[in-house]
C-alpha cells in the first residue's frame, strides 16, 4: 500500500495532526495524515526507532540510499516498501568468514543496483575507496567523508544533540551539514511524537 499524498495545496495547515512529519523544507509525496502511514511508522519504531528515522529520511529524499545492518524479516521489509522504498537484502562476509545480511533501501533503483554490484557477496572492508563510495550513496557531504577517512571522529562544531541525529560524522567547518540539520531535526522530532 502506498501512502502518496493526493495532489492538493501543500500550504494547508494540519493543526490537529499529532504526527506532523512533513518538514518545512520538504516537498513530501507521502500523506502524513494517513492513519495507515502512522501505523506503518509506529510499527517501524517498535522494531527500532533508528530504522524508522532512517527510512523516513530516505523516503523524503534526504538520503539517496540507506543500509540497515541488523536482521529484518519480511514484515519489516513490507513496512519499508509501504513508505515507497525499494528494498534489497545483500549478503556480505566479515573477516571471520561469517555471512551477514545487510538491508538496503532507496527510492532510486540505480542506487540499489550500484550498491549491490559493488558490495554483493563481498567481504566488508573499511578502505578509503569503500568509505568514499558508501558515503556518496548514503548522501554524506564529501568534506565529511574525506575528514573521516583522514581522521575519524575529529571534534567538530556541532552540539552532541545535533551530531547524534546524523548518520555521518560532520567535519569541523562543514557547509553542507548545517543545511541538512533542519529537515533531519524536523523528521526526528516528529517521529519522537508520533
Amino acid at each position: 500500500m502506498l501512502f502518496l499524498r493526493k495532489q492538493e495545496s501543500r500550504t494547508q495547515k494540519n493543526s490537529v495532526n499529532p504526527c506532523k512529519l512533513v518538514p518545512k523544507v520538504s516537498v513530501s509525496n507521502l500523506d502524513f495524515d494517513s492513519p495507515e502511514l502512522k501505523s506503518c511508522l509506529r510499527a517501524l519504531k517498535k522494531i527500532d526507532f533508528e530504522l524508522a528515522y532512517l527510512a523516513l529520511l530516505t523516503a523524503e529524499g534526504l538520503k539517496p540510499l540507506s543500509r540497515w545492518e541488523k536482521p529484518l524479516d519480511s514484515n519489516a521489509l513490507g513496512l519499508l516498501e509501504q513508505l515507497t522504498l525499494l528494498t534489497k537484502q545483500i549478503r556480505r562476509t566479515v573477516k571471520t568468514g561469517k555471512e551477514v545480511t545487510e538491508t538496503i533501501f532507496s527510492k532510486t533503483p540505480a542506487c540499489i543496483t550500484l550498491y549491490e554490484r559493488r558490495f554483493g557477496d563481498t567481504p566488508i572492508d573499511k578502505s578509503a575507496q569503500t568509505l568514499r563510495f558508501e558515503g556518496y550513496l548514503f548522501g554524506y557531504p564529501p568534506c565529511c567523508i574525506e575528514q573521516y577517512i583522514r581522521r575519524p571522529y575529529t571534534p567538530n562544531n556541532l552540539t552532541p544533540e545535533d551530531q547524534k541525529i546524523l548518520f555521518h560524522w560532520a567535519c569541523k567547518n562543514c557547509k553542507i551539514t548545517p543545511l541538512l540539520l533542519p529537515p533531519y531535526k524536523s523528521i526526528h522530532d516528529s517521529l519522537n511524537h508520533c
